[in-house]
């Protein structure tokens, strides 16, 4: 009788194990689903309605969010007229399911459904986006959050169980993306001009810094910036400003502390974060814990993400977080706490001359850093300190006013901001001893003459893929060579910054490098597929600054023709670029068509007389650059002219030779070479054996909006000219022309 009640008993129990099993692998597996609709919208964040992409009738993209364990389906509804993709950034996933059009998938049509499914075997706070063309800059990004198991061996009590609240950072612009991209490429300094930082003669001879701006002229640059677009606002999960007041219904109060999970979702903005309740606590970076550190102030990188906890100290008070882009232009607040406000303090305004004095003395007449045997790495030596009054010690707390707590000392010396250097594992992240390593270095290039963005000086379309075994540890070497912080993504994997730390070097998927840095990071590649590796400010990434990783031999289903689709994706990062502008002036018609990609350039110019005496003429040039710094075009040409001056006339050049202006067509060959001071020099040598010597210079930034331009030739032309910049594409010039005699009129550009 006990053995048949001792069988029952061990019976039931088998059975109620094998139930829990079940339910507990079941729940492991759940299937989390969300179906996005992605449709256009109009929105009107800076006073004008303007087009944006909404998901679910939101901007940003709704959060999705998983617990570690859980299986992703995420059903895409694409309702636009164009093609999209997302991209789960830092996401461990199947290659196929990566989000990336022409390398991991083919783009989601108009009108189609595509399903996204992986498993989540991971934890953090990540974020997604379009990686379809310019997409993300109009509103297709959101945050993607993945919790962990309460019975996490990691969970951290005080930490990991904090009311928590996602915040994802954003930019808006009233331009269409499209346009921004082109006026970058073709040297426009509208943006300059709204931000106030022309850094034009007049404004250098008022403060002092002739010199400066000469030296920086000789040395061939352009003005110095820390961000390269101007924006119209700041969002804060789409709002520029948002309090919370109560998490889950319970109001927050005294003593309490509250985590935020931070995105930079911008597409080419890095953030200041400062708060005016304390210090900030960091606790995690890319999705990674790290052992909390205490700052006073970060710079978050594109697309880089931080959980921070912030204290609220005080009842009946408002604290607030706020977020100012680098360029410290423009700030969106988020408001911790009911009452009083206590703000942080905008910063003060950057002094751009004593970076601009800084630029020339890093900068080598061959385009070229010189680091003066500084060994920088890390974000641990911000040149940009120069700028900063805050650091400097002229930022002086005036009565009244509401600085942070972080600028009441006079000299700045103790203002602690977040590095690299800082940042450590809680646990061991080091990398199997026995894996073979493939050591690679890149050298971050660029010309922001062009604005071309390179690796090793050439763009995607100029490369292949770079083929890596499975298994294998890669160690990649960086060294920034150009004058603009860019943070490089790793598609895939997180990779080790070896940062110092040893063993428990701190895991992220981005890393922004300072121009003159030299930093190294290392991953385990043992995840098959074609993996992107990029800048991910947006524009830059446009204009070729990337690589692709072929870890393994994957056969991607969805890419039945590779070859054919990364052709596609090289053609996306050097698109044309085209430029026109034309001067309808009293004495004339004159202007300038030009289309343009990383190496090749065709312009036409066009003079236009109202009257027979002044007649007509083009120059057609077909040019590629050659050289590393893009200054030398070697072209071939055509002319095409005619005027009736007296059939008779025959001019000669300086050179003594025959000069037919009045009735001319000739095929050229020649080049072009960007001289000091940013002088173009042009020599030319026509089917008849004429020969032409050229200089010129446009845009002179004599004020913030005044700019001066000459040209002088050897065939006794020349032309001197004073134009004031209206708006983006309106400016009134005023001219002499050799030929042509005065004018004045409206030149209109786009």
């Amino acid at each position: 009788m006990n053995q048949l009640i001792n069988f029952r008993i061990f019976k039931y129990a088998t059975l109620l194990l094998a139930a829990v099993f079940i339910f507990k692998k079941s729940d492991a597996q759940r299937v989390v689903h969300y179906d996005l609709y992605v449709k256009d919208t109009m929105v009107n964040y800076a006073n004008k309605l303007k087009r944006a992409i909404a998901v679910n009738g939101q901007i940003p993209m709704p959060t999705l969010e998983f617990t570690e364990g859980d299986t992703a389906e995420i059903v895409v509804h694409n309702l636009l007229n164009e093609s999209t993709s997302l991209h789960w950034h830092g996401v461990f996933l199947p290659n196929k399911e990566d989000g990336v059009p022409y390398l991991t998938q083919m783009p989601i049509a108009p009108g189609a459904t595509y399903t996204y499914r992986f498993p989540i075997v991971q934890h953090g706070t990540h974020w997604y986006h379009s990686h379809s063309g310019l997409q993300e800059q109009i509103g297709m990004y959101g945050s993607f959050i993945m919790h962990k198991r309460m019975d996490d061996k990691n969970f951290r009590k005080g930490i990991d169980d904090l009311p928590t609240v996602p915040l994802i950072l954003s930019e808006w612009t009233n331009l269409n993306p499209n346009n921004v991209h082109r006026m970058l490429h073709n040297a426009s300094d509208w943006f300059a001009i709204k931000k106030g930082a022309t850094q034009s003669y007049a404004e250098a001879i008022g403060s002092g810094h002739l010199k400066t701006k000469l030296t920086n002229e000789w040395k061939r640059m352009l003005a110095m910036d820390v961000s390269d677009v101007y924006y119209d606002k700041i969002l804060i999960n789409g709002f520029n400003t948002t309090t919370l007041t109560s998490i889950d219904g319970r109001p927050l109060k005294a003593g309490d502390k509250v985590r935020l999970r931070i995105s930079n979702g911008g597409a080419s903005s890095y953030f200041w974060l400062r708060y005016g309740g304390g210090k900030i606590t960091v606790v995690a970076s890319d999705g990674n814990d790290v052992e909390p550190v205490e700052v006073d102030r970060l710079i978050i990188a594109v697309s880089e993400t931080y959980d921070v906890v912030l204290p609220i100290p005080e009842e009946n008070k408002s604290y607030e977080l706020l977020a100012t882009t680098e360029d410290r232009t423009q700030s969106a607040s988020y408001y911790l706490g009911k009452g009083t406000p206590q703000h942080a303090g905008a910063l003060p305004r950057l002094k751009y001359f004593e970076g601009m004095k800084m630029m020339n003395d890093m900068m080598k007449m061959n385009g070229d850093l010189d680091d003066m045997g500084m060994d920088m790495s890390l974000n641990q030596m911000d040149m940009n300190n120069v700028m900063y009054p805050e650091i400097t010690g002229e930022e002086k707390k005036k009565k009244g006013d509401s600085m942070d707590h972080s600028m009441h000392h006079s000299a700045g010396e103790n203002i602690v901001t977040l590095n690299y250097a800082m940042l450590q594992s809680p646990g061991n992240t080091i990398l199997p001893k026995d894996a073979p390593v493939k050591n690679i270095r890149f050298t971050l290039t660029g010309n922001m003459n062009r604005y071309v963005w390179s690796m090793d000086d050439k763009v995607l379309s100029e490369t292949d893929k770079i083929p890596v075994k499975k298994g294998e540890v890669l160690r990649i070497t960086i060294y920034n060579n150009s004058m603009m912080r860019h943070p490089i993504h790793l598609h895939g994997f997180d990779f080790r910054l070896l940062n110092g730390k040893g063993d428990k070097a701190p895991l992220k998927n981005i890393i922004d490098i300072m121009p003159m840095e030299t930093d190294s990071i290392e991953f385990l590649a043992n995840t098959e597929g074609d993996w992107f590796f990029h800048c991910h400010i947006l524009y830059h990434m446009m204009a070729g600054m990337n690589r692709v990783f072929a870890v393994g031999d994957y056969k991607n289903p969805l890419l039945p023709d590779k070859a054919k689709a990364y052709k596609m994706l090289q053609r996306e990062s050097n698109m044309l670029h085209f430029m026109i502008q034309n001067d309808f002036a009293s004495n004339g018609n004159d202007g300038e068509l030009m289309l343009q990609n990383a190496r090749w350039s065709l312009t036409t110019e066009w003079r236009l007389g109202y009257n027979n005496m002044h007649g007509y003429e083009t120059e057609t040039h077909l040019g590629r650059y050659v050289d590393r710094m893009q200054w030398f075009k070697p072209f071939i040409g055509f002319d095409w002219r005619y005027r009736k001056m007296g059939m008779n006339e025959e001019e000669k050049n300086i050179f003594g030779q025959k000069n037919e202006k009045d009735n001319r067509a000739a095929l050229s060959l020649g080049f072009t070479y960007l001289l000091p001071m940013l002088v173009n020099f042009q020599a030319e040598v026509y089917q008849d054996g004429i020969v032409r010597l050229q200089l010129m210079r446009e845009d002179i930034p004599l004020s913030k909006r005044w700019r001066g331009g000459f040209m002088i030739n050897t065939d006794k032309e020349y032309m001197a000219d004073l134009r004031y910049i209206l708006s983006r594409n309106f400016s009134i010039r005023g001219h002499y022309d050799s030929d042509m005699g005065w004018g004045a009129g409206l030149v209109v550009n786009y």
